[in-house]
């Protein structure tokens, strides 16, 4: 019998028809679902003609997220349909407008979780679109083209990486050496920006001093968060429910490895840590985590629980201690960070899935198996398998 996905809020999702291909556009196969309730099969989608600053190129891999499955499903509401979900794209340029400057036609580039802003603001131009002050950066996918620079019918939403091409404004492109390994590139502009950006905006990619560096949850976004603070030479002290992802962690570059369910283990980590990774994604307690702050210490909320978490105030109060959040990263974080990781060769574990299986690997990240493996999930070559075009 077939497991059927488990879509949420039918009142909050917003539906519309696709208008019909106008003479800036162009017809293009995507892989997604068409309206609330149904399966992912194949879709055509408009995308924009290459004119202006606008990038086309070829989808060779497009990671699959956890948080598509989120999208796709409703979960965190306004879920645009007909969606074709997909925020790690990689691939190679075939075709640039007018007045691009940065890449050229050839090269490997990739694109993350947003294409465009409003390039104005003090965050925009300080390379932080992803906190753009008009309403914080455009999403790859399921999102309004709120300010005019994505090419196309504006009327209409943004599509993702499940599709054989992309198209997108050259501000939004990471470039990639001819070296880099492609289908691993694709989860580190979502995943490896994740974990980098909050590391980089405290300080631990200077290189001035060594931290103490927690990393609690951990599966895939928890096990890139160990391997990039390790390659950043700090002491990361890995954090989970229980014993059994010991070895897992470890094995990752993790230095010691901390059982929340262990009174004993976290008494030992009392008031030792600079910063903690919280990719937890479930409710939990954070009174756990921020005890094992030092002074000074952060805790930054990575893991995009829904459900208010309680804490006592005086445990911040007298150390001084911080609970933060931090969302993807910009265009100079993100570049910074991809150059980082195939530099010194930090990449994903991957799982490579052919395209013709989405249904069916969107059904098991809802069964957390991903969270199970510390995997991602990359589709290959992104809609070019013959079985279902």
């Amino acid at each position: 019998m077939s497991v059927k996905l488990n879509f949420a809020n039918k009142e909050a999702a917003i539906s519309a028809p696709l208008p019909p291909c106008r003479a800036d556009e162009y017809e293009e196969t995507g892989w997604g679902v068409e309206n609330f309730g149904e399966d992912f099969k194949k879709l055509t989608i408009n995308r924009p003609k290459t004119t202006g600053h606008l990038v086309k190129f070829d989808v060779k891999y497009c990671g699959m997220c956890h948080s598509d499955v989120h999208i796709v499903l409703n979960h965190f509401t306004g879920t645009m349909y007909p969606i074709v979900p997909g925020h790690e794209l990689v691939g190679v340029v075939t075709e640039v407008g007018e007045k691009v400057s940065r890449v050229k036609t050839g090269k490997l580039v990739a694109v993350g979780c947003g294409v465009d802003s409003c390039f104005e603001c003090d965050m925009c131009k300080n390379g932080e679109e992803n906190y753009c002050r008009k309403g914080g950066q455009t999403h790859t996918y399921s999102a309004k083209k709120t300010f005019g620079h994505t090419g196309g019918n504006l009327e209409t939403q943004t599509f993702g990486g499940y599709s054989k091409t992309m198209v997108v404004h050259e501000r939004f492109i990471v470039l990639l050496p001819d070296n880099a390994q492609l289908a691993k590139v694709a989860p580190l502009v979502c995943a490896g920006i994740t974990v980098y950006d909050p590391l980089r905006h405290w300080g631990a990619t200077k290189g001035d001093r060594k931290m103490t560096i927690g990393v609690a949850g951990i599966g895939g976004l928890g096990t890139m968060g160990i391997k990039i603070a390790a390659g950043l030479g700090h002491h990361v002290v890995a954090i989970s429910s229980s014993d059994r992802k010991r070895e897992l962690a470890l094995s990752k570059g993790a230095h010691e490895y901390v059982a929340s369910n262990d009174p004993k283990a976290i008494e030992g980590q009392t008031g030792k840590l600079d910063l903690i990774l919280n990719t937890i994604s479930a409710p939990h307690d954070l009174q756990v985590y921020v005890g094992m702050l030092a002074t000074n210490g952060t805790l930054v909320e990575l893991g995009g629980v829904l459900t208010p978490l309680p804490l006592m105030q005086f445990m911040l109060a007298f150390q001084r201690k911080s609970i933060s959040g931090s969302i993807v990263g910009g265009m100079t974080s993100l570049q910074e960070c991809v150059d980082f990781c195939i530099k010194n060769d930090i990449y994903p574990d991957i799982e490579i899935v052919d395209a013709s299986k989405i249904h069916e690997s969107t059904i098991s990240l809802t069964l957390e198996k991903q969270e199970v493996l510390g995997l991602f999930w990359t589709l290959k070559r992104a809609l070019k398998c013959r079985s279902y075009l």
